[in-house]
């Protein structure tokens, strides 16, 4: 299976900012940007830490989109996974994890572009 794997570390994030610090925030922020670029969302679980920072997975019919953050250290793993079965979707997955990274607003960012898949030679 052909697809598209991006994975970001994002350093330096507000820590005032509420998706970067609340569940239901960084949910919300999640779904609407794997929406708006027209993937499909059929599941999602998140959670709260205590004293601070969230985990949470969007499940996509193409893939999935996974986020952690950790509020003390300004820092956010982020990846997003799409498969191209019947369509490209690698805009949609730049999409999302773009919007996700305006919204989290790092400092400094390293990223990653992983191919997978493809035929077996």
């Amino acid at each position: 299976m052909d697809g598209i794997h991006l994975l970001g570390e994002w350093y330096d994030c507000p820590a005032d900012t509420p998706q970067f610090t609340q569940a239901e925030s960084l949910r919300t922020l999640c779904i609407d940007a794997a929406k708006a670029s027209g993937l499909t969302v059929v599941g999602d679980s998140f959670y709260q830490f205590e004293p601070q920072g969230v985990t949470g997975t969007v499940l996509l019919a193409e893939s999935h989109i996974a986020i952690h953050t950790w509020p003390e250290a300004g820092f956010v793993t982020v990846d997003v996974y799409v498969c191209n079965l019947q369509t490209d979707n690698t805009a949609k997955a730049e999409h999302v994890f773009r919007a996700l990274e305006a919204a989290l607003k790092p400092r400094r960012t390293r990223f990653q572009a992983i191919h997978r898949g493809g035929r077996d030679a």
